[in-house]
């Protein structure tokens, strides 16, 4: 069979839709840091909708920072891929080309550093996962001790993180008298761009206080919220497209056919018009970012390590079991929603039970495993802070502990069949450690506990928090994740804890100011 490739769009079957526009005219605008799935079937299908409407400059350079299989798959298709959404009713094709070169940074550096360098450059953007930020994130701030900060601040010319390549880019900019690019983080970090600012802000002021001045003074930082899932692509998915175009797609992404992407429009240099693709514009992501942090994700994170211990593969397959949904749509409605601001327009009830019905999804097979990487990174934004509000005002939230517990029964790396996990983790190595032979749930909880950089110091030392996570955790290990949640569809509600009254009325900002800044300055911002 052959290769999906330019040569090859004039023969695509009738269905696949294709891009139109003439590729050669367009110019690269945007340098992409983190050349993964997601990036191919959120941003760079939206940046397609605004180059197909005739904007020619604002072609994709996707960068990965570690792997060339992308690259590779990617170069013998002049860049070309398909996208391919997924749902009960069937599967639609779409080949997208507005990813127009891809480089490996630890291959080349310095053409990496040349492309950011380049006038035309007008936006970076990222999409490296939570733990790319080489941040803390209890506290948001950025990892000194992180081996590979430390090798980009002692050699600025060949960085290996997504911040050593932006600061050293800023500061060629600046040397050479170039405009400074606009760096816009996509990934599922609060307030994404504040965090993205502090880290370079930093990382700039460790290797040079004027540079962090001008960082401060000049590069815009605007926060966005994104929002699709989109499964690793299989073998089987391989062939299905390849059934489908005719040609083989050496690399093509799966989706579900719900897209999102709320920005904040600060783009001093200019962007692209993505509202043609459904991109949404506002002064304030942050109402937006919560909701989905605190429905969409701890959901999914929860959903994915439960799931994964009671032995389903997939967020469908879990979905279907006893008690799954049921303890989902109270985690979003009792404990959750009510630590949310309120949204003018916005109906939250349809929101929970869209979430639900995404899940629900029978034809995109999303992998529990997948999900449920780099948790330590993860659970920080996803489930801890909500326990915080809750724990501010005196509210139960055992739901939410549940999804705690289960991800400590994960990273102690054994399923509930005695079988080895492979936890993927920033701190796998040290879990591991902390949690080798520990059996009890008082063991395992204080082992866990003492991750200061997850749970900081507030939490440990919390004794409602402590009792309400040590009753989930004996429940998984006394009957196993699927009875214990199967429990959450016979309408018997958990156990009540010390910590008080279940919270089912909206938050009162001005009684109960929130402790940490993303959702205090919303707050501020909204009275």
């Amino acid at each position: 069979m052959n290769r999906l490739n330019q040569g090859a769009l004039s023969n695509l079957p009738k269905g696949v839709v294709g891009p139109f526009y003439d590729r050669r005219a367009v110019n690269i605008g945007i340098v992409h840091l983190g050349l993964g799935a997601f990036h191919r079937a959120h941003q760079a299908v939206i940046t397609e909708a605004a180059l197909e409407a005739g904007d020619y400059s604002w072609g994709i350079a996707g960068i990965s920072l570690r792997s060339p299989d992308i690259r590779d798959a990617l170069a013998l298709q002049d860049g070309l891929y398909t996208v391919a959404v997924r749902d009960g009713t069937g599967d639609r094709f779409a080949v997208t080309g507005a990813i127009l070169t891809t480089l490996v940074a630890p291959e080349n550096p310095g053409a990496v550093l040349d492309l950011m360098t380049a006038p035309n450059t007008r936006i970076v953007s990222l999409t490296v996962t939570e733990k790319g930020y080489c941040h803390r994130p209890a506290t948001g701030d950025l990892d000194e001790d992180n081996s590979d900060i430390r090798h980009d601040l002692t050699y600025p010319e060949a960085p290996r993180t997504a911040i050593g390549f932006l600061v050293e880019a800023i500061a060629r900019r600046r040397r050479a008298g170039h405009a400074p690019f606009t760096v816009l983080s996509c990934d599922n970090l609060p307030a994404n761009g504040h965090t993205t600012a502090s880290v370079v802000r930093r990382f700039a002021a460790l290797r040079d206080p004027d540079l962090a001045a001008y960082v401060a003074e000049n590069v815009a930082f605007p926060c966005t919220m994104v929002d699709r899932i989109v499964p690793a692509t299989t073998e089987e998915d391989r062939t299905i497209v390849a059934n489908a175009l005719g040609v083989e797609d050496a690399w093509p992404v799966v989706s579900e056919p719900f897209l999102q992407w709320v920005i904040e429009d600060r783009f001093p240099s200019g962007r692209p018009n993505w509202e043609k693709g459904g991109a949404s514009f506002v002064a304030d992501v942050e109402p937006f970012e919560l909701i989905k942090l605190r429905l969409l994700n701890a959901s999914h994170s929860t959903l994915a390590y439960l799931g994964y211990l009671a032995g389903h593969e997939t967020v469908a397959t879990a979905m279907a079991a006893p008690g799954f949904a049921a303890l989902l749509e109270g985690l979003m409605r009792e404990e959750a929603s009510p630590t949310l601001p309120p949204l003018e327009s916005f109906d939250i009830a349809a929101y929970r039970a869209a979430l639900l019905d995404r899940f629900r999804n029978p034809a995109l097979r999303h992998r529990t495993w997948q999900i449920a990487m780099d948790g330590s990174q993860k659970l920080p934004q996803r489930l801890l802070g909500t326990i915080r509000d809750r724990l501010a005002v005196g509210a139960t939230f055992e739901r939410l502990a549940l999804g705690i517990a289960a991800w400590i029964v994960y990273v102690a790396g054994r399923d509930e069949r005695g079988q080895p996990i492979d936890v993927r983790d920033p701190l796998a190595a040290r879990l591991a450690e902390a949690t080798a032979g520990r059996t009890e749930a008082e063991e395992l909880a204080e082992a866990c506990l003492g991750f200061s950089e997850v749970f900081g110091a507030d939490l440990p030392a919390s004794r409602p928090f402590r009792i309400t996570l040590l009753q989930a955790l004996s429940a998984l290990l006394k009957d196993g994740a699927a009875a214990t949640v199967a429990r959450f569809d016979t309408g018997s509600q958990p156990p009540e804890s010390s910590t008080g009254r279940n919270c089912d009325t909206p938050w009162d900002p001005l009684a109960h100011p929130r402790p940490y800044r993303p959702i205090a300055t919303f707050l501020r911002s909204s009275r």
